[in-house]
């Protein structure tokens, strides 16, 4: 149905959603199931509001909308005819109401798929029936009711949403809310889909009494419902990216959705999500279950349709393929194309540059990036004799990955800044090669820096998500260009784990690897995750205690065991941030042929993993193991892989001067930032490429799928 003949017909209201973040504990692979599967019918309706009347805007909620549609319609096979989007002031309360009755309740048949997603405000308020108690609620586009009475509000419950997705008739319903209910105080700046609830509002009555209605009907579907954040304190946010803004939460698992063939089950799925939140500075934990009371989790699977075949565990159809995006236009020159690349890793997208090239997914057709806005691309089809087998919709894969050599450190300077300050930062930052500054909220940043708000003659570097970076803060009532200037070895660092994140590609690598991280404190090792390139595997493997961010207790002694299924010998560096943001690698030391003196230095190995071999890291058959020391902290590792040793790696590695009580497996990494380059340049050396396809040699990499892997994980030392 189109939008427009739903605005013709639209009549009275009744509709809404609402969310439990209990209801990740259903999802299973009940979504991608019900996504990908044929069915009689897959219904739509996505809601996305920037601009509230009386209220800040917000900035991603539309590009929420629209990366939602792009991946049903090129990923899961919707017609964009069955998908419904209410935008801005077509976001009413009343609207979404009746788009829900009309478009879903009365289209939606038995078996049929069901999608809703929400991008926007969300709020806490009273009930006169309970008045003890705050409800959460989303804030649609007419939050203020026409009532003369200004303390009513036309916000739409939770529990309301919930009752509608479970009067569905089929039972393969999802709902994705990117939205939360507590506005955090202060926000350093930042945008977050919560508004302050008011003691005072007062839901209108029209919505009460719908609610009452709801309470009548006969519920009949188990919904899944994808919440942004599990934590009632958290805030959902929002970002901006490469030209255009998005909600963290639905980026992520959108991106997942793109470049995975997602059979795993709810927990492994998490585990991607939150560590690409992660990475772009973000504590938002999707679908944190540890919050639930044993009593909730306990009803929660007690309905059949939670058990047996519908959370099984049950695979995708094989043609079901993963891919970085899609073609979405055909230009009439017939040689170029228009690219949706919402596959690729948020993180990556800023920095894809031209020359970087795509396969299709289904014919050997290769396509050569020419340009690029915000997630949307030029290419051009280097055969073009085939490209009459070249369709709108066929999805596309990474062939190359091009990276700029000169990429920067980008921090953001807060607004709360006084001008004075604002200038003097942008001076002390402008001292370092590597570093360029922005103000907040106006360019894309990795880092933000701001006064401290307990101690606001204090300044220090943020994550984006408002976090304190350890041991990046000045003294209180020092200089600016002082506390910029002490904050040199810590800004390596940080551009360091910036540039080896760059080259995560578990994705659209295709060598066949996998790799464990374990603790072996008992007999038999336990699991705590499990990564693999997942196109040269059938299947995603499924670890039943694999949780997002994992705690490891401190003290365990840990290993990785990493599968080499390729038909080559594959190198293996592994780099990370510690506690403290403090980078660290591991280390293969060369036996000594003679006990070390003070002439004789040990120098590092390659690590290499035959074909068809497994190797743990560190070895067993060595002396040295892996502890897990304190403090608590969040770690990173980053396993990279090559098909050509790591030659200028090593030479950077061997050249920092380490003392005997560093030479252990994991351990500091002195000189990040010369590694890290030099990392990249092996990459580019192994890839191999043609010169033809290689034109910008000189002030950029190029990096193969066919030759590196790089894998990410991260946990929580407690």
């Amino acid at each position: 149905m189109k939008r427009r003949t739903f605005l013709e017909r639209i009549g009275s209201i009744l509709a809404v959603l609402g969310i439990t973040e209990a209801e990740w504990l259903s999802l299973g692979n009940r979504y991608y199931q019900a996504l990908a599967q044929p069915s009689p019918r897959k219904l739509a309706l996505l809601i996305g509001i920037n601009q509230y009347p009386k209220i800040p805007a917000l900035s991603g909620c539309l590009t929420d909308v629209e990366l939602q549609r792009e991946l049903l319609i090129h990923r899961f096979g919707f017609q964009g005819s069955d998908i419904l989007t209410l935008t801005e002031e077509q976001a009413s309360r009343e609207f979404i109401e009746a788009a829900f009755l009309e478009h879903l309740g009365k289209q939606a048949k038995p078996d049929d798929v069901v999608v809703f997603h929400f991008s926007g405000y969300g709020s806490r308020v009273k009930l006169e029936t309970s008045p003890e108690t705050m409800q959460n609620a989303l804030v649609p586009a007419n939050a203020s009711s026409k009532s003369q009475d200004e303390k009513i509000v036309n916000y739409i419950l939770e529990e309301t949403l919930l009752l509608l997705l479970r009067s569905l008739p089929t039972n393969r319903v999802t709902a994705v809310l990117d939205t939360s209910y507590y506005a955090p105080t202060p926000v350093l700046g930042l945008k977050v889909r919560a508004l302050p609830e008011s003691v005072e509002a007062k839901l209108a009555a029209e919505e009460l009494d719908f609610l009452q209605q709801l309470k009548t009907q006969k519920l009949t579907s188990t919904p899944i419902v994808l919440a942004a954040t599990s934590n009632p304190k958290q805030s959902a946010r929002e970002e901006l990216f490469s030209g255009f803004s998005a909600g963290l939460f639905t980026y992520a698992l959108t991106q997942y959705l793109w470049e995975f063939t997602p059979t795993t089950r709810i927990q492994v799925a998490l585990s991607y999500v939150e560590n690409s939140l992660s990475k772009l500075g973000s504590r938002q934990q999707p679908g944190n279950l540890e919050n639930l009371s044993p009593k909730r989790r306990e009803a929660l699977n007690s309905p059949p349709s939670l058990v047996g075949k519908g959370a099984g565990g049950l695979g995708l159809p094989e043609s079901i393929i993963g891919a970085e995006g899609a073609v979405t236009a055909i230009e009439e020159d017939g040689k170029t194309v228009q690219l949706w690349l919402a596959g690729l890793p948020p993180q990556v997208l800023l920095y894809y540059g031209v020359n970087s090239r795509f396969t299709l997914a289904t014919t050997t057709e290769e396509l050569v990036l020419r340009s690029r806005t915000g997630l949307t691309a030029k290419a051009q089809i280097t055969q073009i004799e085939g490209a009459n087998s070249l369709q709108v919709g066929q999805l596309v894969q990474e062939a190359v990955r091009v990276l700029a050599r000169n990429i920067n450190l980008i921090i953001a300077l807060d607004t709360g800044l006084e001008r004075i300050e604002r200038v003097d930062a942008t001076s002390a930052f402008a001292a370092f090669p590597h570093v360029s500054t922005v103000v907040a909220g106006e360019k894309p940043a990795d880092y933000l820096f701001a006064k401290l708000q307990q101690t606001p003659s204090r300044y220090g570097l943020f994550s984006l998500g408002g976090e304190l970076i350890s041991n990046a803060t000045g003294e209180a009532g020092e200089a600016v260009k002082l506390t910029v200037q002490k904050l040199a070895p810590k800004l390596s660092t940080l551009l360091a784990a910036k540039l080896w994140r760059l080259t995560e590609n578990q994705g659209s690598s295709r060598l066949a690897l996998k790799a464990t991280l374990e603790i072996i404190n008992n007999i038999s090792p336990r699991v705590i995750m499990q990564r693999e390139t997942v196109r040269t595997f059938k299947t995603e493997t499924s670890i039943k205690k694999s949780l997002p961010t994992p705690i490891v207790p401190i003290g365990s002694r840990m290993q990785y065991r990493v599968e080499n299924q390729s038909d080559r010998p594959v190198y293996l560096i592994l780099l990370g941030l510690n506690n403290n943001h403090t980078a660290i690698a591991f280390y293969s030391w060369e036996t000594p042929q003679e006990p070390n003196t003070a002439d004789t230095k040990p120098l590092l190995q390659e690590v290499v993993i035959a074909p068809g071999e497994t190797l743990t890291l560190p070895q067993r058959n060595t002396a040295s193991e892996w502890v897990i020391s304190g403090p608590a902290s969040e770690c990173e590792h980053q396993l990279i892989f090559s098909t050509a040793p790591f030659n200028g790696t090593l030479a950077a590695l061997n050249t920092a001067k380490y003392s005997t009580d560093e030479q252990g497996p994991i351990g500091p990494l002195l000189n990040s930032l010369d590694v890290v380059q030099a990392l990249l340049q092996d990459l580019h050396n192994a890839s191999a490429l043609k010169t033809e396809m290689n034109v910008t040699t000189a002030d950029s990499h190029s990096l193969d799928v066919n030759h590196w892997a790089s894998l990410s994980f991260s946990f929580q030392v407690l």
